[in-house]
């Protein structure tokens, strides 16, 4: 009997560490030169995710651990400020929320969204980066193990989807928003159906792009540029891999704020770069500090993203070595029944 009591206590500990080693990791990392805000928005029906937005400054990097079959947005928010009473407020995606964490609200439009199906149909991730709302500033989303940004990148299976280009700095003037801190939709701007995919135009047969879609997606070609852009803008990759959100990947705007000021811009900005190829981001294999989720940038900009239960537990090599141990203690209990 004490036997079989031990042989469950191995098979709970051995679900819960499967079940621990297939968590999936949002890294953020921000190479803007100002401080931006992430939000994050679960989907109807989706475990939340937390924090639902917090504070990330330039040149720093934070790792979120994300719920299992997890949806959701996420975005940057640009020039948050707090007024007398407290309330924060954004020039750009702001959330309504009036605090740092969204609390189940969403972006304002123009905001660039990042969204994701994890774990979907086939045990795959799903996974895009959105323009239809408009655009607020470049992002990145590299699956961990993806195929980079060579040849084999133009396909959509476990490549980086994003937009590096500053879509600010060659918005149509029609577009402008917030002072040139970000660039509307034509849908939003103008509310007509064959901008929104609405009414008679709400299928892919009778809503084609337009000047203004086509405008973004030559900017940004791994980008949604409108409703049924899907051939081109949707992502797939095999479940269970992190992914990191990098804001700023190539292109290295200043921020506006609501008042239209900016910050000192660095002489590697390009505006206006179209290349969504993302640079190396070296990474360490060794472990390091940081709590509660937050990331630690390193010299050369290699980054180090750790999670509150530390980085040892969190590569490949040691999941396995947590897996053996209680597979032997199994084994052992097996043996002397």
């Amino acid at each position: 009997m004490m036997g079989i009591q031990r042989i469950c206590v191995v098979l709970g500990m051995l679900f819960i560490l499967v079940r621990e080693g297939g968590a999936v990791t949002f890294t953020f990392v921000n190479r803007c030169t100002g401080t931006v805000w992430p939000g994050i928005l679960s989907n109807a029906g989706s475990a939340r995710m937390d924090p639902t937005g917090f504070e990330l400054p330039p040149g720093t990097a934070r790792a979120v651990p994300a719920p299992t079959g997890w949806s959701g947005r996420l975005w940057a928010r640009t020039g948050c400020t707090q007024d007398g009473t407290g309330k924060v407020v954004c020039a750009t995606g702001d959330c309504g929320s009036g605090t740092l964490e969204c609390a189940g609200r969403g972006a304002a439009p123009p905001a660039t969204l990042a969204e994701f199906t994890l774990d979907g149909g086939g045990r795959n991730d799903f996974y895009d980066v959105s323009l239809v709302d408009g655009y607020n500033l470049p992002m990145l989303v590299e699956p961990a193990g993806g195929v980079g940004g060579g040849a084999a990148a133009t396909a959509t299976t476990c490549a980086p989807a994003g937009c590096a280009a500053d879509l600010n700095a060659r918005c149509p003037a029609e577009l402008r928003a917030v002072g040139g801190a970000a660039c509307r939709s034509a849908c939003d701007a103008f509310g007509k159906p064959e901008f929104c995919c609405s009414g008679a135009y709400a299928n892919p047969n009778t809503c084609r792009p337009t000047a203004y879609s086509q405008v973004f997606k030559s900017a940004c070609p791994r980008s949604y540029s409108y409703a049924y852009d899907d051939p081109t803008s949707t992502f797939t990759c095999a479940g269970g891999r992190d992914y990191t959100i990098t804001f700023c990947p190539v292109a290295t705007p200043s921020l506006k704020s609501a008042g239209g000021t900016t910050t000192p811009t660095p002489t590697t900005t390009v505006p206006g770069v179209t290349t969504d190829v993302p640079p190396e981001m070296p990474r360490t294999a060794g472990g390091g500090g940081g709590g509660a989720g937050q990331g630690v940038m390193l010299g050369d900009n290699s980054w180090l993203a750790s999670l509150a239960t530390g980085d040892a537990s969190s590569s490949p090599a040691s999941r396995l070595a947590l897996l053996a141990a209680p597979l032997a203690l199994l084994t052992l209990q097996l043996t002397r029944l």
